[in-house]
C-alpha cells in the first residue's frame, strides 16, 4: 500500500467522524494504526529479502566461477592422466627390457666364470708336477692368469726361451688349443734393475717385450696356437707384483704372464646389444 492510499484513508477517517459514533471512530483509528505498523514491517521484510537475494546472487556467481575452475582442473587432470599412463607404460617397458638385459649379462658372466674355473682346474692338473714357485694359475677378474717365473724360461738378461721350458709351454698350449674361442695375452715383466746395453735388449722395456714375443712365437710355431688369438707386449718394471727392495721380491717381479680370456669382440658385441622392449 502506497502513501497516497494511506493519506486517502486518513482523510476518509476524519470525514467519517462526523457520520459515525465515537466507538466506531476508535475502532477505525485502531485499524488504521495497525495497518501503518504492518506496512512498516512489510517494508522492512522486503528490504531484508532484497539484501538476502543480493547475497545469494553473489554467492551463486562465485559458485559458478568455482565450478568452472574445478571443471577446467578436472579436464586438465584427465588429460595429464592419459599422458601419465602412456609414460608409465613406456617406463615399465624400459624397466622390463633392462631387467632382461641384466639377466642376459648375469647369465653370460656366470657362464664365463664357470668356463674360466674349468679352464683353471684343467691347467692346474696339467701342471701339477711343476714347482709351485715357477708356475701360478689363478682366476682373476674374469680371466685365467698363468704366471711363469723368468728363471724357468730365460737366462738372465736374455729373451730366448730355454729348451727345458718347452714341456711346460706344451701343456699350456694344449689347454689353450682346447679352449679355442678364447684370446691369449702374453705380458713380459721385469724388476727395476736397470739394463743398459748397446745391443738388444737395450733396456727393461725391450727385455719385457722381446720375452713376450719370443714366447708367442714358440706357442705358434711349436705348439700350433693360432697367432690371430695372440697379443704380446711388454710392461717393463711398471707392473710389479711386490716390492723390488729384496732379492725374492725382484725374482717374483721378473715373470711372463699368459692371460687366457674371452675374446674382446664377444664382449663388445654383448655391450652393443641395447635393451629391447618385450
Amino acid at each position: 500500500m502506497n502513501l497516497g492510499k494511506i493519506f486517502a484513508i486518513g482523510v476518509m477517517a476524519i470525514t467519517m467522524t462526523s457520520c459515525v459514533s465515537k466507538k466506531q471512530y476508535d475502532a477505525l483509528n485502531l485499524n488504521y494504526n495497525q495497518c501503518i505498523t504492518n506496512i512498516g514491517e512489510r517494508q522492512r521484510e522486503i528490504q531484508d529479502l532484497k539484501a538476502t537475494n543480493a547475497g545469494l546472487t553473489s554467492e551463486n556467481s562465485l559458485l559458478k566461477d568455482q565450478n568452472s575452475a574445478l571443471k577446467s582442473s578436472l579436464d586438465a587432470c584427465l588429460a595429464n592422466t592419459g599422458k601419465g599412463s602412456a609414460n608409465i607404460d613406456k617406463l615399465i617397458g624400459e624397466i622390463n627390457a633392462s631387467n632382461k638385459y641384466i639377466k642376459q649379462l648375469i647369465s653370460t658372466n656366470a657362464k664365463n666364470d664357470s668356463l674360466n674355473l674349468a679352464l683353471s682346474n684343467k691347467l692346474k692338473r696339467s701342471l701339477d708336477n711343476v714347482a709351485d714357485q715357477d708356475v701360478q694359475v689363478k682366476v682373476l677378474k674374469g680371466v685365467v692368469m698363468i704366471s711363469l717365473s723368468d728363471k724357468m724360461l730365460y737366462k738372465t738378461g736374455d729373451y730366448n726361451v730355454l729348451p727345458q721350458a718347452a714341456e711346460v709351454l706344451g701343456k699350456v698350449a694344449k689347454v689353450i688349443n682346447d679352449y679355442d674361442t678364447y684370446s691369449v695375452l702374453i705380458e713380459g715383466n721385469t724388476d727395476n734393475v736397470p739394463l743398459n746395453s748397446a745391443n738388444l735388449p737395450k733396456d727393461n722395456w725391450d727385455l719385457s717385450a722381446l720375452r713376450a714375443t719370443s714366447m708367442a712365437k714358440i706357442l705358434q710355431t711349436q705348439f700350433g696356437v693360432n697367432p690371430n688369438r695372440i697379443t704380446a707386449g711388454g710392461r717393463s718394471e711398471y707392473n710389479p707384483k711386490t716390492t723390488n727392495a729384496s732379492v725374492s721380491g725382484r725374482a717374483e717381479n721378473r715373470r711372463t704372464e699368459i692371460i687366457i680370456m674371452p675374446k674382446l669382440d664377444e664382449f663388445m658385441k654383448l655391450m652393443d646389444i641395447a635393451p629391447v622392449k618385450n
